[in-house]
């Protein structure tokens, strides 16, 4: 069809570009309209634009803090799940440990099993188990990278192996006779041919971390607690601020835009490195 009918082409993919883009697109609109003109005039095009709710979610010191948390959180716990991951995949790719297909069967169980399931112990060890005299990681910064460990470790623990098993062992024997040792060859040999795929498990495990809800929402109070969680306290008794809400959805879309345009060109060749072996 892309080459009999080149327009029809370009017509599907337009297609769904504007099924992606209208939803943002949408979410734009409410966030500029005020609430009396939100469900007085429900049009497609903006006849003006109005930054009041912007401005209100600027101001909001509180909002800001948010923000912050999830920015800290997101990135340590990215770093730290694809720092943890690169060295659990190579120990699992260049020894012959035993069992070691059984082992990485058993990590993505917990990426499959719903993040319901570990409420209640992550919540008794966040609150108990882990707290020496007045220091505790509940509701913590700390705490939270931790918890984003359970469901993002796995993860990049199996999107790093197809990039580990693409780099020939060889070039491991042939360090080690040069004299490196194990870590000279891990940071020298195998970190800088394994960069496309740390940089896409970096950027989604990121993701993943900074639209998580649930857990936010249940294991921090004030704190720690995440942009995504804010979003609730705009839903009252006495009614929903939906444009401010639209407003705050359209801030949490920028950091992550800012990120994927940094590791775009690593995306492509980290998702494809390793599939085809010669």
């Amino acid at each position: 069809m892309r080459n009999r009918h080149p327009w029809l082409w370009v017509l599907f993919w337009t297609f769904l570009s504007f099924l992606t883009l209208f939803p943002i697109y949408w979410l734009f609109v409410i966030s500029m309209k005020a609430p009396v003109d939100l469900f007085s005039t429900p049009g497609l095009l903006l006849d003006r634009l109005n930054w009041a709710n912007y401005a209100k979610v600027l101001q909001s010191e509180t909002l800001r803090g948010y923000m912050v948390n999830s920015l800290v959180i997101s990135s340590g716990n990215a770093v730290l799940v694809t720092l943890l991951g690169f060295l659990a995949c190579y120990a699992l790719t260049r020894f012959d440990l035993p069992g070691k297909e059984s082992i990485f069967f058993w990590t993505i169980t917990n990426r499959m099993a719903p993040p319901a399931v570990f409420l209640l112990p992550l919540f008794l060890l966040l609150t108990q188990v882990y707290k020496i005299g007045d220091f505790s990681l509940a509701d913590s910064r700390l705490g939270m990278i931790l918890v984003y460990c359970t469901f993002n470790l796995p993860f990049a623990i199996w999107t790093l192996r197809p990039t580990l098993d693409g780099i020939p062992k060889e070039l491991d024997e042939a360090a080690f006779v040069d004299g490196a040792s194990a870590w000279r060859v891990i940071w020298d040999v195998i970190f800088p041919l394994a960069r496309p795929g740390l940089a896409v498990t970096l950027i989604l495990t990121w993701v993943f971390a900074w639209n998580e809800y649930l857990l936010a929402a249940t294991l921090t109070n004030f704190n720690a607690r995440t942009i995504t969680t804010g979003l609730s306290e705009y839903v009252t008794t006495t009614g929903t601020a939906w444009g401010i809400m639209a407003a705050i959805s359209v801030f949490t879309l920028i950091p992550a835009l800012i990120v994927f345009s940094m590791v775009q060109r690593h995306i492509v060749a980290g998702l494809t490195f390793g599939a085809v072996k010669g």
